[in-house]
């Protein structure tokens, strides 16, 4: 960079009759803060969209000590946009490339890559305080949370940072002076009751996800929880099985087709694409026709006939609407021969893998999403609904917001924007900046908030984290315990479980086989009932979250616990508008954990103009006339939505969609 020797700066007007203040600037920066930039290790965390942009930012802005990690690998759909890599690097260490071209930026720059996850234990405590400051570029809400607990427990500075398609978010997280990122709640991803997925699915979303539970089904990691059959416990379905088993004799022909696990069954054919679509969509149709109540007030769905179809002229089966192909919607038979070829394909896929291997579904394998595609259309079809293009299916399938590399590259250049500030010593000058879809009532596409205090109940930076929890003791096993309560829910990696009893009793050990026979007996074996306290340990997080048992046995069905009180499971009340801080933050797109994606390009242009009234982040209300655009992020896949207003209207287009990135 050139050093301007001596230069004065706009920060420090002459004043009239006084000494000019003069400052050293190396390139745009004064020198104190260029020399800062040159000796500070920073870690970022993701090397996607918005890391390539990060990265390219930093080394050109001044910094030197750069350490990056991802444990994912490039795939063609990065190319449009991870600007680092080219096709020649597919199926590479995304770490490892973006150093290597981050370096012909600036050679000098001293860059450490790591491809691997940034949950592994390696990186611990210790890791996190070897930087000043950590820069977050990720794209699921489980190693947010990971690494807003490292960064708290290493009293380090954190940026944290999300796209989801032309909507973006950057808000910095201090220890003590900030809302951490697990403040405020998460909308969760939507899921569905089992029984309309299998029985009455009324949209096509049901389908794909019955589409992709029949993939796992048929050639992945079967689940018990993701049955693709009919549901006879459908509590709508009030029949008599012993009569309806004498209605339902077509499911035991056609290939000696029986209630047996979906996997078995078509393994005993040979994957035999005919009989698995007479079954699908004709046999199990049939069955579930018997189920006379389901249809009372419902329309009822069509079973389809394989040699019927076939049948039909090619003529009467015409692609609905015009350009790419992935864009077009097949007809009954067109998605036949599709379902018949990526059946045959994935056989194969599987017999070239060996005895007892198991594919995984994967919305970038061609054969893996043309079947998904296909079922789902077959089963719309079924149920007398629209049929869906493969680019529509592979949206929906994939959690998907279309990436822009445009946001990503706004959003990347805010991020060293606030570094830049806290390197200065200038944290109160430090914002929540979200990038808008459109113009607000201001005019403004960049909204500045005032960074929100931490909340004096939040289960992972209050002085005392502590939760409450409803569920049925003696139903509740210690491994559910542990995987869907404290890692799932409560984002913990490696717990450590004490009940509170006076004899201090280790529930759960993290030490492995130490507690392994404890994790399938129930909760009330161990003198666990209502009121019981538990306290969990995570000592890679440096975290102590105190848990209340509240013991029930009302919980919906289907529902194994719930976080009651106020644990950020439940969002906060609306805080009412302020006069005059009535700022609309854009057009809502979501994404999953509060932030998400990447991607690239033009901010040259981008000024971050601070408005008079300056309202915080989770304060700002919409006006009226603009409250259906205000956004909400989630985690995917995910923009920054740690918002409470940000929670407070739901969308049913954006529930179940998470950013690509």
């Amino acid at each position: 960079m050139r050093t301007f020797p001596q230069a004065q700066t706009a920060a420090c007007p002459r004043r009239r009759n006084a000494e000019p203040t003069m400052t050293q600037l190396v390139g745009p920066l004064r020198k104190e803060l260029a020399d800062s930039l040159f000796s500070c290790r920073v870690l970022v965390v993701g090397a996607g969209g918005i890391g390539c942009e990060l990265l390219k930012n930093l080394v050109l802005t001044g910094f030197k000590n750069i350490e990056v990690i991802d444990l994912d690998t490039i795939d063609v759909s990065n190319l449009n946009r991870q600007f680092l890599f080219q096709k020649k690097h597919v199926g590479k260490s995304k770490a490892q490339v973006a150093k290597e071209s981050v370096l012909r930026f600036c050679p000098s720059a001293n860059i450490t890559a790591y491809h691997d996850s940034i949950m592994n234990p390696d990186y611990n405590m210790e890791f996190f305080r070897n930087f000043q400051l950590v820069m977050n570029a990720l794209d699921n809400r489980a190693a947010r949370n990971h690494v807003n607990r490292m960064c708290l427990a290493a009293d380090i500075p954190l940026i944290e940072s999300g796209t989801a398609g032309y909507l973006g978010q950057v808000t910095v997280i201090k220890k003590g002076q900030t809302e951490c990122y697990e403040c405020q709640p998460k909308p969760t991803q939507k899921t569905f009751p089992g029984c309309t997925i299998r029985n009455t699915p009324s949209e096509p979303i049901h389908c794909i996800v019955w589409a992709k539970y029949l993939f796992n089904q048929l050639f992945g990691e079967e689940d018990a929880d993701r049955e693709v059959s009919p549901d006879t416990a459908d509590p709508e379905a009030a029949w008599n099985p012993a009569d309806a088993a004498a209605r339902a004799t077509a499911s035991d022909q056609d290939g000696d087709i029986k209630r047996v696990s979906t996997k078995e069954w078509a393994r005993s054919t040979g994957y035999d694409p005919v009989k698995l679509f007479n079954k699908l969509f004709k046999d199990d149709i049939m069955y579930l026709l018997t189920m006379d109540k389901l249809w009372k007030k419902r329309k009822a769905p069509l079973p389809l006939d394989w040699t019927e179809i076939q049948q039909i002229e090619s003529s009467q089966e015409e692609s609905c609407g015009m350009g790419l192909k992935d864009q077009q919607v097949l007809g009954v038979q067109g998605y036949t021969q599709l379902f018949r070829r990526s059946v045959e394909t994935l056989r194969s896929q599987l017999i070239e893998k060996g005895e007892g291997a198991e594919l995984v579904w994967d919305k970038d394998d061609p054969s893996a999403m043309d079947f998904v595609s296909a079922a789902a259309n077959l089963r719309m079809n079924v149920f007398s609904m629209n049929m869906k293009s493969r680019f529509d299916v592979k949206s929906m399938a994939g959690n998907i917001i279309p990436a822009i590399a445009t946001t990503n590259a706004v959003i990347a250049g805010l991020i060293v924007l606030e570094a830049l500030k806290i390197l200065n010593s200038d944290f109160d000058q430090c914002r929540t900046i979200f990038l808008n879809k459109q113009p607000n009532p201001r005019k403004k596409l960049l909204v500045p908030c005032a960074l929100d205090r931490p909340n004096s109940n939040c289960y992972v930076c209050a002085s005392k984290p502590e939760v409450t929890v409803k569920l049925n003791v003696h139903k509740t096993i210690v491994q559910a315990l542990q995987d869907k309560i404290l890692k799932e829910k409560f984002g913990m990696v490696a717990p450590d479980v004490q009940i509170e009893d006076g004899k201090g009793t280790i529930l759960i050990s993290s030490e492995e086989g130490e507690t392994e026979a404890n994790n399938n007996k129930f909760l009330s074996g161990f003198g666990i009932r209502n009121g019981s306290r538990l306290q969990a340990d995570d000592f890679l997080q440096d975290y102590t979250l105190l848990v209340n048992v509240i013991h029930s046995e009302e919980l919906e069905k289907d529902v194994e616990f719930e976080v009651v009180g106020d644990a950020p499971d439940k969002a906060p009340a609306p805080s009412a508008p302020e006069e005059g801080k009535n700022i609309a933050n854009g057009n809502k797109d979501s994404a999953q954990p509060s932030t998400s994606s990447k991607a690239a390009a033009e901010d040259d242009d981008v000024l971050i103009i601070d408005s008079d009234e300056e309202p915080s982040s989770s304060t700002m209300e919409a006006s009226p006339e603009s409250s259906n655009r205000k956004r909400k992020h989630h985690d995917a896949d995910d923009a920054a939505s740690k918002r409470k207003r940000l929670d407070q209207q739901p969308s049913d287009d954006d529930e179940d969609i998470i950013a690509l990135d």
